[in-house]
């Protein structure tokens, strides 16, 4: 740790976007365990302690702190990694940490996320009362029920719970100040950046209902609600939240969905939407993300040539029902019927005559359907 910054974590390439990661009161960037690396594969993910909890400093901030006091420390922190400009995604108070850079330094941010958070905390005088007991008895007390506050029930992570334990009593006791000032309802019209906010539906810390409120007030904000998850989301419901920010901070998911329509048509594309299933919905956020928004929206070949090349590999591997739906999509990226069979022809001579042979009867059945004149 560099001496007056904040103790953090950085993973990933240091070209690639930058992505800092906060966390909630009275646990470690340990938090993020579960989503910083699958994030990592496309940002520069750097996720960081409070002041007094993981590796933080404990002096970092004192009594009668204020979240603009913590977003002061992520802004040097970033300034110490050179990074200018970042997505930014918090939990709890890490997320009121991204309201306060986008509301206060919105030129910093390309993006927020607040995740199990709030525009305020239910009040000044609970956090002042749970900051003065923290510094007369110590943490014990809050963190022996740590995972009632945190998770459903029958869930927990011990790092975390051990994370709540170890923390400086001084430093969450300031946090604590931190929340008991935070209210920037009035001013959330004024947040530009995209922003999303994640809810847990069974969070007894800040409810749902906070973070619509945050959604109602941020223009173009988009809310989603995660079932069964409590205030530790990231950690309770690691799947949920990574396919949520994947969709937010890389933008090729909603970009992939349109090219994705434009080649199969919406028809196709609803219906497999209205197939998707908890179970089903991260293989379709691949699909959205790599094939259709990273692989068909590359401009180094034309959708016709990918048409062909697809088609190709289609016959090779015997994927019939699949090169039915391409050859759909290669009449609507410009292929001709003729263009079509000249394609399967050479599949013949390189995949096998019998393969061909199956190729040529699916496509002729599509092209019959479609009204091309090959029945």
């Amino acid at each position: 740790m560099t001496s007056g910054v904040l103790n953090h974590r950085a993973e990933g390439a240091v070209s690639a976007p930058p992505l800092l990661l906060g966390p909630s009161l009275g646990t470690s960037y340990a938090l993020w365990d579960a989503v910083a690396p699958e994030l990592s594969a496309t940002h520069r993910v750097v996720r960081w302690d409070l002041p007094g909890h993981g590796g933080s400093a404990a002096g970092l901030i004192g009594p009668g702190a204020t979240v603009g006091d913590l977003a002061g420390l992520v802004l040097a922190l970033a300034d110490s990694l050179g990074i200018d400009r970042f997505a930014y995604a918090g939990v709890s108070l890490g997320g009121a940490v991204g309201l306060h850079l986008a509301v206060h330094h919105p030129e910093r941010l390309s993006s927020l996320a607040v995740i199990c958070s709030s525009a305020h905390f239910g009040g000044e005088q609970p956090w002042r009362e749970r900051a003065e007991r923290v510094r007369r008895e110590g943490l014990e007390w809050l963190a022996d029920n740590a995972d009632a506050r945190w998770f459903t029930p029958g869930f927990t992570v011990p790092r975390l719970v051990s994370d709540h334990h170890n923390a400086d009593p001084e430093a969450y006791a300031a946090c604590c100040d931190a929340l008991a000032a935070f209210d920037l309802r009035d001013r959330l019209a004024d947040i530009a950046v995209p922003t999303l906010l994640v809810a847990g539906r069974q969070d007894p810390a800040t409810p749902p209902a906070h973070l619509r409120e945050i959604a109602d007030a941020v223009p173009d904000a988009t809310l989603v609600e995660l079932p069964g998850a409590s205030h530790l989301a990231p950690a309770q419901c690691p799947d949920a939240v990574l396919t949520a920010l994947r969709t937010h901070v890389d933008g090729t998911a909603g970009r992939g969905m349109a090219v994705r329509r434009e080649v199969l048509g919406d028809a196709h594309v609803d219906r497999a939407q209205a197939r998707q299933s908890p179970f089903t919905a991260p293989f379709q956020d691949f699909i959205s993300r790599y094939a259709w928004g990273e692989i068909w929206t590359d401009p180094t070949l034309s959708r016709r040539e990918r048409s062909m090349i697809t088609l190709t590999a289609l016959v090779a591997h015997g994927h019939y029902e699949e090169l039915a739906m391409h050859v759909r999509a290669a009449r609507r990226n410009g292929l001709t019927p003729d263009e079509i069979g000249a394609v399967l022809l050479q599949t013949a001579v390189y995949c096998g005559v019998p393969t061909a042979n199956s190729a040529f009867a699916t496509a002729q059945r599509v092209l019959a359907e479609e009204g091309d004149g090959t029945g």
